[in-house]
């Protein structure tokens, strides 16, 4: 089985990208084959300066390896590194119907939030399937709001082969269902697009002060509270092991808790878990031709991968 991630370098990462895409990956390098990407080209539907893309995609890199990516075990390599990616999405996007990616969510919700409609935020899921599809992908690990592009990805296979022979598997979709949804501090979905992140390795100021400022409603500490569904709980449950999140459950049904002691809870609980990865990222950044090499290395593995995949696109279609 192999399986496809990517990210975007278009920030700083978060807990959502931890609970999320990165975590999956982590646990999933221990059971098959296992390829994650920069995606940089993504990036550029957002980011228009050179220097912070650069910076943003080492940052997505130390990242990784800091948190639990193994380079033995998954092949890391920036999307710009393997230019068969480009070719390909040019192919797909000759089969691609103006509908289908019309009817893509993911680009409406950014118009609604501000973003510029450029052609390339509206080909997004065609560069995407590229992405998946030329690295033969079986599963892939996404959240609940890239699942309809990658049932974009799917279509596009399918098109693909009933117009020029069976050439692509068709890859299914891997979404963990107790963290599909990681919540903001403002309630809402957390994500950069909503500026209500926090990120991994900010400074501890920085995440104390946003974890204290998580949005909460006005229940009293002396009263009862609801624990499933309260942000501060949804959010402990992620880094807590059981039995103090059912004690925090617990207290919350008893009443005379406060918000306050459940900010400091998951603050508590967020060090536990994060300052050693932060210890290592610290490391790994004094030393950047290794992780330079560790990309090339990736890269290298990831187009040896592609190239037989693009060999027989191009015989398909003439070329």
């Amino acid at each position: 089985m192999r399986t496809l991630t990517g990210i975007q370098p278009s920030g700083k990462l978060h807990w959502g990208n931890y609970f999320g895409a990165m975590k999956s990956m982590f646990d999933l390098q221990e059971k098959g084959e296992n390829f994650m990407f920069i995606a940089n080209f993504h990036a550029m539907t957002t980011v228009r300066d050179g220097a912070t893309l650069r910076a943003a995609t080492r940052d997505v890199a130390l990242d990784y390896l800091a948190c639990g990516l193994d380079p033995e075990k998954t092949v890391m390599y920036r999307q710009s590194d393997v230019p068969e990616v480009q070719e390909l999405a040019w192919y797909l996007s000759c089969l691609t119907p103006m509908g289908l990616l019309e009817r893509c969510h993911s680009y409406k919700d950014k118009m609604a939030h501000g973003f510029d409609a450029t052609h390339g935020l509206f080909a997004y899921p065609v560069l995407m399937a590229a992405d998946i599809l030329i690295m033969n992908a079986d599963l892939v690990p996404v959240g609940k709001d890239q699942k309809q592009h990658l049932e974009v990805t799917r279509d596009l296979a399918q098109k693909f082969n009933n117009a020029y022979g069976e050439i692509f598997k068709l890859p299914d979709a891997y979404i963990p269902e107790t963290v599909a949804t990681i919540p903001g501090t403002d309630g809402q979905k957390m994500s950069k697009s909503y500026h209500n992140t926090i990120e991994l390795f900010e400074d501890a100021k920085s995440i104390k002060k946003k974890v204290m400022g998580i949005v909460t409603d006005s229940t009293p500490m002396e009263s009862p509270k609801v624990p499933e569904g309260n942000s501060i709980y949804e959010l402990y449950k992620l880094f807590a092991t059981k039995e103090e999140v059912e004690a925090m459950a617990a207290a919350y049904r008893a009443g005379g808790y406060g918000y306050g002691h459940a900010k400091k809870a998951l603050l508590e609980a967020y060090h536990r878990l994060f300052d050693p990865f932060r210890a290592k990222r610290e490391e790994l950044a004094k030393d950047p031709a290794s992780l330079e090499d560790i990309l090339q290395a990736g890269a290298k593995k990831a187009r040896a991968s592609a190239a037989p995949v693009m060999e027989k696109v191009r015989e398909a279609v003439g070329l």
